[in-house]
């Protein structure tokens, strides 16, 4: 299975298609069909391959270790066959240590809270080739991204018993027509790999090469994903490189010694979720992670990859006390190995696969973590904007009377937009452990909270950046998501509701209309303020461009006074045309629309030369168009 470059590029840390030769491979040898089952396990004196197929018997199938120095253990065994299960019996060449090993490069795994690997084949007849041959469009960073976040397990359970998971194929049946109706142009899977614990939510990954056995097979999960391509919808997976559950039968301690994790605990061990940290300075450990990585856009045709946690790579004493931590070589606190992974796993995946994309959680202020890693970046494609959610989110969730004395936190986020790609992040983690949901945080009446809703979401798709939403936003869940529940669908039965959803779906419909909302996100040419300095009133109004196309007008009332006649600026001296209110009573608002064109004044305004005179309705958003 081997070639002598094969294993010169793995001991390099340059070999990123791994899967092809780890693990478990089914294949004919010397005309006989069987099972090739390859580990790297360096300071091992004895490996043996037990499963079904060997009443688990860790003396029948010994293998052997390679004399070129790999450390990889290999053997074929012609009774191991797809579907059975199987684990590595490791002894370690120091203490005596011994465990038994599920396989780190496994394609399945059995059901939790069973921990064997499965044998398994990869094959799969895709039918998404024309969103392959243009996702690279889809993609892109003058297109539009519209993401709905959202956990397997969660989205919606089984009616009948709702203690059930739906599985990958009905899953299937369902997700793409929604998010069709939806408007949205891509769905983001909280982490799929394998998790020995679900209320992790896939974030404790075992499985780096296997989507979890909960919801079905392989192919059913890449069913699910051709499904959603033939729909138009971009797949982009949670992936979590920055560390992994400590249970016997994953990789920790794999050989007796600290394989994958780093050994000493104040680089290896992570305080807050008690789990390894890998070793990015170990070239294996580097082919691990980064052939993971290229394992799912080559095999499941994932569109893009998000990763977790980036600033807990970057950092050394990240959530660590003085005393806590080492410092790197310069006596800095920067991780230099994990600086330099992320820089060769961005550059290796946009090599391979120049048409995805990558998107860093990284929640400080380190520079260009959306830049090329060829100068000086991490290489990411785009990065989550969490000052932008954390000043919105508090800024949103105060009694408007008292948001005139926190009106920076609107404008801020503009003065670093074009710092890095941002995707704007309503996610997962801001409803959860207390923080309520989105509709909870608002403030008022249940009327006010839905219209501070429909603003904070207005106002969301009118700011520079993609946008991301969690499953349950678009509806107003009331309650914080539950990973053990369903969402609650059934509050769409109630008007309130309703109406929040058709305001999604005419908001997502509305941007990928209108490029002004996204061709230009990350150019200056692509926004600029009319007046962001009306605290007194809460009220901001800014203009958005695209290269082809006449400005879009923004304006947006951030009380739950209405402001008839509000003067603004504007540009030119065309009319302009109400296109899009939050206020409408079809999204359940007061229907303080402008209906006739407002044609604009000589009346100077705002630094310009003319300008319009427009209703603003409570707590809404209002788009204007010129003609």
């Amino acid at each position: 299975m081997f070639t002598e470059q094969d294993i010169y590029l793995f001991k390099e840390g340059r070999h990123f298609r791994l899967y092809q030769h780890l693990g478990a491979q089914v294949l004919t040898h010397g005309g006989v069909r069987g099972t090739y089952f390859g580990v790297w396990a360096p300071n091992a004196e004895y490996v043996s391959v037990i499963g079904d197929f060997n009443y688990w018997d860790p003396g029948t199938h010994p293998l052997n270790s390679r004399s070129d120095g790999s450390g990889i253990w290999e053997g074929f065994v012609s009774q191991a066959m797809p579907g059975q299960c199987y684990k590595f019996h490791v002894r370690s060449r120091f203490s005596g240590y011994q465990a038994d090993k599920g396989d780190p490069f496994a394609f399945y795994w059995e059901i939790s809270p069973k921990t064997a690997s499965r044998i398994w084949k990869m094959d799969y007849n895709w039918k998404d080739s024309q969103w392959m041959e243009k996702r690279g469009s889809k993609n892109a960073l003058n297109k539009p991204m519209a993401i709905y976040e959202m956990h397997l397990g969660s989205w919606k359970r089984d009616p009948d018993d709702p203690s059930r998971l739906l599985s990958y194929s009905e899953l299937a049946q369902m997700l793409p027509e929604y998010l069709t109706r939806m408007g949205y142009t891509h769905v983001e899977f909280l982490p799929v790999g394998e998790h020995p614990f679900y209320g992790s939510w896939g974030y404790q990954c075992l499985g780096f090469f296997a989507p979890s056995s909960r919801y079905g097979t392989p192919q059913e999960f890449m069913n699910l994903i051709d499904v959603l391509h033939q729909h138009d919808i971009g797949v982009i997976l949670d992936w979590v490189p920055s560390h992994f559950p400590t249970d016997e039968f994953g990789p920790g301690y794999f050989d007796g010694t600290h394989l994958f994790e780093h050994m000493d605990p104040r680089k290896g061990f992570h305080p807050d979720w008690k789990s390894f940290i890998f070793n990015y300075g170990r070239n294996e450990v580097v082919n691990f992670l980064i052939s993971s990585a290229v394992f799912w856009l080559d095999k499941y045709h994932i569109d893009g990859l998000r990763l977790d946690a980036v600033a807990s790579m970057l950092y050394l004493d990240y959530s660590r006390e003085h005393g806590q931590w080492i410092s790197n070589e310069f006596g800095g606190n920067e991780n230099l190995e994990a600086i330099n992974f992320l820089k060769l796993l961005n550059s290796t995946v946009y090599q391979n696969f120049p048409d995805v994309q990558t998107f860093a959680e990284e929640s400080t202020s380190w520079p260009m973590v959306s830049r090329p890693a060829y100068v000086g970046g991490l290489g990411f494609g785009f990065k989550w904007n969490m000052g932008w959610m954390n000043d919105t989110l508090s800024y949103m969730s105060k009694d408007p009377v008292f948001r005139k004395f926190h009106h920076n936190q609107l404008t801020f986020s503009i003065w670093y937009a074009y710092s890095e790609n941002f995707v704007l992040p309503l996610s997962h983690d801001e409803v959860v452990h207390g923080k309520g949901s989105l509709v909870r945080k608002m403030p008022g009446d249940d009327w006010c909270r839905f219209a501070n809703l429909r603003l904070l979401l207005g106002y969301m798709y009118a700011h520079p950046g993609k946008k991301l939403t969690f499953m349950g936003t678009e509806f107003g869940q009331w309650s914080e998501w539950d990973h053990d529940t369903s969402l609650d669908w059934h509050l769409l039965e109630y008007e309130p509701h309703k109406k929040l959803s058709a305001w999604m779906a005419r908001l997502n419909e509305f941007y990928r209309g209108h490029p002004q909302l996204f061709e230009l996100d990350f150019t200056i040419n692509g926004f600029s303020w009319i007046d962001c300095h009306n605290s007194d009133e809460s009220v901001l109004s800014f203009l958005r461009f695209a290269q082809n196309s006449q400005p879009l007008l923004v304006v947006a009332n951030f009380t739950p006074v209405p402001r008839k006649g509000y003067r603004v600026g504007v540009p030119g001296n065309l009319p302009w045309t109400e296109t899009l209110n939050s206020d409408h009573r079809d999204f359940g608002g007061s229907n303080l629309l402008n209906k006739q064109k407002a044609d604009p004044l000589q009346q100077p305004a705002h630094g310009h030369d003319h300008s319009i005179q427009v209703d603003l309705p409570p707590l809404g958003i209002i788009f204007l168009e010129t003609g």
